[in-house]
């Protein structure tokens, strides 16, 4: 049988061009999937087969970042799909702590049950604080929970002294025994309220029966697996690639990619102007092109790993949310711009919902962008506005790109 042209077996025998693994990782990515005029839950379990997790912020300034992967992927979209997906039964996604906070497919539950079980020297700051300081306060609210789950922090919080820190987090001890209990898998989100507050419950009330009989993987097969999915959803990767996308510790991923290459699962290749070893997963395509056009939300899989980005596609990126606006170079909340292969483009958006307008705060092109950038991110614009349910696009005369953009979008333009 003859082997198709786009598959890993073509690139056996060479190194890969970094061409070759951008086109790689953006059809891993979903970026050659075909896009429905409605997508539907087939749609999405589709999209989140291939982006593995969805990370989750609570950043609104145009859309939490977890809708904007799916967007970029399927198109225009109904976000009730996300909430069925993760809110009601049969629920396809979880949440838990699997890259940072994020969506995970259900029957992943069982393989993060050794991060689960390491909660007491792992979890994160003040959670892992009160249940050292207060394990009777965390039994409390555990018995809460049981007896009156779901239920938000609010709702069973008994007004117990605040801790403030300097930037943000107000968090009362409740929801800090909640966190912890979060990561120690005893209780899970059964969803979302209106306020994007956690509904906790039991994991016996929202995880299906199926998947908590099946029995525990070892760390060692956890492992594997978690790096085997990383694989799949990058394509081509750096070890350091494949362990950040689940978030392990370099002890835990390097046997498990030393495992996945004795069964030839992955396999070790070269890739043009990178320095570490990369692996290949034997079931990567190959694409000749990728025709690809989208806005990426700064958490979107494909940029998340800065110096992944970088090396892919010669694009340094920087989240500026945190740095004072003054110090800022290209704005607040900026989202790279794919536009076929390549990240050509930034732009930093503002949904002005109050107005009806989705804001462009600044707009800048990379050296080597096409002459008809300023045209394709208008209708990406366009496409993003009318999701929103805004009514146009408004460029301010910020960035290189500015100009030209707002003369591809037009006075006041109204999404189409």
């Amino acid at each position: 049988m003859s082997v198709p042209p786009d598959t890993v077996a073509d690139m056996l025998r060479q190194s890969l061009s970094q061409s070759q693994a951008r086109r790689i990782a953006l059809a891993a990515q979903g970026f050659l999937d075909p896009r429905h005029e409605t997508p539907t839950m087939r749609t999405l379990a589709r999209t989140v087969a291939r982006t593995g997790v969805l990370q989750i912020d609570s950043v609104n300034v145009l859309q939490r970042a977890h809708y904007m992967p799916l967007l970029s992927r399927m198109g225009a979209y109904d976000i009730a799909l996300l909430h069925r997906a993760s809110g009601t039964k049969p629920r396809r996604l979880v949440e838990y702590w699997a890259h940072m906070a994020a969506y995970m497919p259900i029957e992943l539950w069982p393989f993060m049950q050794h991060r689960m079980a390491r909660a007491r020297t792992e979890a994160w700051g003040s959670p892992r604080s009160i249940y050292a300081r207060r394990p009777d306060l965390v039994a409390n609210v555990l018995r809460d929970v049981a007896t009156h789950g779901p239920v938000t922090a609010r709702d069973i919080d008994n007004d117990l002294p605040r801790s403030k820190v300097d930037w943000g987090w107000n968090w009362s001890e409740v929801k800090q025994a909640l966190e912890y209990l979060f990561f120690a898998g005893e209780v899970t989100a059964a969803g979302r309220n209106g306020q994007f507050e956690r509904l906790y419950d039991l994991p016996e009330r929202v995880i299906p029966e199926h998947i908590l009989r099946q029995p525990t993987p070892t760390p060692a097969e956890a492992h594997i697996e978690l790096i085997r999915r990383a694989a799949i959803s990058h394509g081509v990767g750096t070890e350091a690639c494949l362990r950040d996308y689940y978030r392990m510790h370099s002890q835990a991923s390097r046997p498990a990619v030393r495992a996945l290459v004795e069964s030839g699962e992955l396999l070790a290749v070269e890739v043009e102007g990178w320095q570490p070893p990369a692996y290949l997963h034997r079931d990567a395509r190959v694409p000749r092109q990728v025709s690809a056009r989208a806005l990426l939300s700064p958490f979107d899989p494909v940029v998340w790993e800065r110096a992944r980005t970088e090396r892919l596609f010669d694009f340094r990126y920087r989240i500026e949310i945190y740095v004072p606006e003054p110090a800022r170079v290209h704005g607040y909340y900026v989202l790279p711009f794919l536009l076929g292969e390549a990240l050509v483009a930034r732009v930093d958006l503002k949904a002005d919902r109050r107005s009806g307008s989705l804001l462009v705060k600044g707009a800048y092109a990379e050296p080597a962008a096409p002459p008809d950038t300023p045209v394709e991110m208008a209708a990406a614009l366009g496409e993003l506005a009318a999701w929103l349910g805004l009514d146009r696009v408004q460029v301010d005369p910020r960035g290189d790109l500015a100009p030209a953009l707002s003369a591809a979008v037009g006075p006041a333009r109204s999404p189409a």
